[in-house]
C-alpha cells in the first residue's frame, strides 16, 4: 500500500500551486480563443446601453459586411471626428438611409440614452463590427488590468509566492540531504 508521506502543508501548497495554474491557462485561453475564431473583443466602459448591455461587460464582435447590417444591429465604431467623441462607442442602430451618392449612411443610439446620437455617419471600411456575444462583469477585469499597478499584483503576487514556494521545497530537498540516514553511526573525529 503507497502512502503519500508528504506533510498536509506541502500537499496544499501543491493544490494551491496548481489550481492557480489551471486558473491562468483557463483565463488565458477564454481571453485568446474567441480572437482565434475571428470575434473582436470590446469592454463597455459606459452605461450608454445599459439594460441590454450593462457597463464592465465584454462583448464579442464578428466582423460583417456593412452592407448586411440591419436597424435593430449593435455595432462597435469609432463615431466622426465632428462628433468630439474620441472613444469607440457601441450603439445599436435606429437608421438606415443613403447619402446623395449613394453611400450607407447610419444613425445610432444606446439603448439607455432617451434620443439617437446627434451624428449621422457612413463606413470608412466594406465590413463592419456587429456585436455577437456578450459576457457581463468580465469587463471590469480587463479594465483592472489595464492598469500598471494591478498588473503587478496580480501577476506579481502569485509569481513571488511559487518562488517562494520553489525555494522552500529546494531547502527542504537539501537538508534532508544533509542529514544522517538513521542507522549509519556518526563516528567523532579522534575518537578511534
Amino acid at each position: 500500500m503507497s502512502t503519500d508521506r508528504r506533510p498536509v502543508r506541502q500537499r496544499l501548497t501543491a493544490l494551491a500551486v496548481n489550481l492557480t495554474l489551471v486558473a491562468i491557462t483557463l483565463t488565458a485561453a477564454a481571453y485568446l480563443v474567441p480572437s482565434l475564431l475571428g470575434y473582436e473583443r470590446y469592454v463597455i466602459t459606459g452605461g450608454s446601453m445599459s439594460g441590454s448591455i450593462e457597463r464592465g461587460s465584454v462583448v464579442y464582435s464578428e466582423t460583417v459586411p456593412a452592407k448586411d447590417l440591419r436597424v435593430g444591429d449593435v455595432i462597435t465604431y469609432q463615431p466622426p471626428a465632428s462628433s468630439g467623441v474620441t472613444t469607440l462607442v457601441t450603439h445599436r442602430i435606429v437608421r438606415i438611409g443613403r447619402d446623395g451618392v449613394g453611400r450607407q449612411v447610419l444613425r445610432t443610439q444606446g439603448d439607455a440614452n432617451p434620443d439617437p446620437d446627434p451624428w449621422r455617419f457612413t463606413l470608412a471600411h466594406d465590413e463592419q463590427a456587429a456585436v455577437a456575444v456578450t459576457v457581463p462583469y468580465v469587463g471590469y477585469a480587463l479594465i483592472a488590468l489595464a492598469d500598471r499597478e494591478t498588473r503587478m499584483l496580480v501577476i506579481g503576487v502569485p509569481a513571488g509566492l511559487v518562488g517562494l514556494v520553489s525555494i522552500g521545497q529546494l531547502v527542504g530537498a537539501l537538508r534532508s540531504r544533509l542529514r544522517p540516514r538513521q542507522g549509519t553511526a556518526v563516528v567523532a573525529a579522534g575518537s578511534i
